[in-house]
């Protein structure tokens, strides 16, 4: 969720601003995460080579300066592709199931 937040909304080759803050909010309807939880998914993200990060204090707290690297913004195309193949496989599995099933019944008929 943190990944697709942030290719949401850092959709160009640019770098932006976020905050840990505006990360749990995005994500407060589905998850509760602690600061120190983002802080690792970010971690885990950069050594996934979806991003690069660097944090930057401010004022107002600290800031993270991230950039999707090229993994990191073909995620959601990616996860798409995914789910897809999924249903796909899903759906093979029970047309070639119901095949079987009625191959068998055929099969009982004529032997029986």
């Amino acid at each position: 969720m943190v990944m697709a937040y942030l290719c949401e909304r850092c959709q160009q080759k640019r770098t932006y601003l976020v905050s840990p803050q505006e990360i749990t909010q995005a994500l407060s309807k589905k998850y509760i995460l602690s600061i120190e939880e983002i802080d690792e998914i970010m971690v885990e993200l950069a050594n996934q080579n979806y991003i690069e990060f660097v944090v930057s204090d401010s004022k107002n707290g600290y800031f993270y300066c991230v950039n999707l690297k090229k993994s990191g913004q073909t995620y959601n195309s990616d996860t798409r592709k995914s789910r897809q193949m999924f249903g796909l496989l899903v759906l093979r599995s029970m047309f070639l199931a119901t095949i079987s099933f009625v191959f068998g019944i055929i099969l009982r008929a004529i032997f029986k």
